[in-house]
């Protein structure tokens, strides 16, 4: 860690990292801030980094750290496994000894888990200012834990900073005011731009014997798609149709993996259906690039396959992204359109799309400006 949190004359921030798709827009963060400081300008900042230990197994969170040269938290809080209510309360037990010892001007949260939702409660609680990133996303379905998170969330934020235009106008909707509201752009493109210029390179496509385009990458995780054993035997039953055309390649979240066993799933009866450890994000990236189509419930996927203009479809009844629909390569599907939406991709059928507004690499660089800019101001 270049900056420790402590006492000083200077910017102090924390960075919550709980989760899995949390520690992509760490990173971009960490690099600005960083960069900023080698600067001549006269505000410096000094952060901590938290990771709350919601995501726990070391394929989940460890090897991310690693291949995105995060460094080792200050503080990893551990708290593990549990329901909403006992991961979320177990959160902000163990956050606010924290935030009461290191007193932060800003508390910066990232995405909508259950670790983004609990920090900005205490923090909110306690006066500290809480800075969002990837706010102003909706699905407008409230059966999504992930909604709640994001919506209570954004109403405690004092900076609450948008990947997209729509983003800003279900703030405004809300009532959120304009000054609070900072379009950004994505930083999870940052993530992504930063791996590709830096060469990282993944030795994945080789161990599994896979040749761009000719390949599905799927991703699924959700409980509406993987708790229920009829709807996961009829999401399996349409894997193992498609994995007789083309190589199919799943990284089974744990949780899914349980869930498999429980349904007796058997795997090796397809020969190109390839059920595979979570993968790290060079991986992914590369997956999400060279596939011929990809199959998630996931939301980041949803914005890097469209940055990398791959034809996704999201098993999902609707996505607090449609920026990514309405611009990028994405399409809704669900189990009975499943078969035909896989068809014309495959078939070619599928348009080009173009990339957003602000997904360029530079997002890190404007939240920083901001929290700089608004470091000085006492939280009313």
């Amino acid at each position: 860690m270049s900056e420790k949190l402590t006492t000083g004359n200077c910017l102090k921030l924390m960075l919550i990292a709980g989760a899995r798709p949390n520690f992509m827009k760490i990173a971009p963060l960490i690099r600005a801030i960083d960069e900023h400081n080698r600067s001549r300008r006269s505000t410096k900042i000094k952060f901590g980094l938290i990771h709350t230990g919601q995501h726990y197994d070391s394929n989940m969170s460890d090897i991310f750290f690693g291949e995105l040269g995060i460094p080792a938290p200050d503080i990893n809080l551990g708290v593990g496994s549990g329901s909403q209510a006992e991961q979320t309360a177990k959160i902000m037990l163990a956050f606010e000894p924290v935030c009461l010892k290191l007193k932060p001007d800003w508390v910066v949260v990232v995405g909508d888990v259950n670790s983004t939702l609990a920090c900005s409660l205490v923090a909110a609680k306690l006066g500290i200012r809480v800075a969002h990133v990837e706010a102003g996303l909706r699905s407008f379905d409230w059966t999504m834990p992930e909604e709640i998170n994001r919506v209570v969330t954004d109403r405690l934020s004092d900076l609450l900073f948008t990947p997209s235009a729509d983003a800003n106008l279900n703030l405004r909707k809300e009532g959120i005011t304009r000054n609070k509201i900072k379009f950004v752009g994505n930083i999870m493109i940052d993530a992504l731009i930063y791996q590709l210029r830096n060469g990282e390179k993944s030795q994945l496509a080789e161990h599994l014997n896979l040749t761009p385009r000719q390949f599905a990458y799927i991703t699924l995780h959700r409980p509406s798609n993987v708790d229920k054993p009829e709807t996961l035997k009829a999401i399996m039953k349409k894997l193992a149709s498609l994995s007789r055309q083309i190589t199919v390649v799943f990284p089974v979240h744990p949780r899914t993996r349980k869930n498999l066993e429980e349904i007796k799933f058997k795997a090796e009866a397809f020969k190109q259906l390839k059920l595979i450890e979570p993968v790290g994000y060079n991986d992914s990236l590369w997956l999400a690039k060279n596939a011929s189509l990809v199959l998630t419930d996931s939301g980041g996927l949803q914005e890097e396959t469209t940055y990398f203009k791959t034809p996704c479809l999201t098993l999902r009844a609707n996505t607090e992204r449609p920026i990514t629909i309405k611009l990028g390569t994405n399409k809704l599907t669900d189990i009975n359109n499943l078969d035909n939406d896989i068809k014309a991709i495959l078939e070619g059928k599928t348009r080009k799309g173009r990339i957003p507004r602000y997904w360029d690499g530079q997002t890190a660089r404007r939240i920083v400006r901001h929290l700089v800019e608004a470091g000085s101001q006492v939280k009313v």
